[in-house]
């Protein structure tokens, strides 16, 4: 089982990934999901701790399911 820092680490590497991916900027997502930019920086830097609702707003501002923004907590 996995610890909580790495729960996050991979969540934070899913939402990176996926965010390059779109080609998106730290800010751009902020705005597409209405966050804050610094919120985004903290939730990648694993400074934050991602709430569901948070979870839910970037994965359609990325335009992904949100399972996938959480592969990898399982192994």
């Amino acid at each position: 089982m996995k610890n909580n820092e790495q729960i996050l680490k991979a969540v934070e590497n899913n939402i990176r990934e996926y965010r390059q991916i779109r080609g998106f900027t730290q800010e751009e997502l902020a705005f597409k999901s209405d966050l804050h930019r610094t919120y985004i920086g903290a939730v990648e830097r694993v400074e934050k701790n991602i709430t569901v609702l948070s979870l839910s707003k970037i994965s359609a501002a990325l335009e992904v399911e949100t399972s996938k923004l959480l592969d990898g907590i399982d192994s």
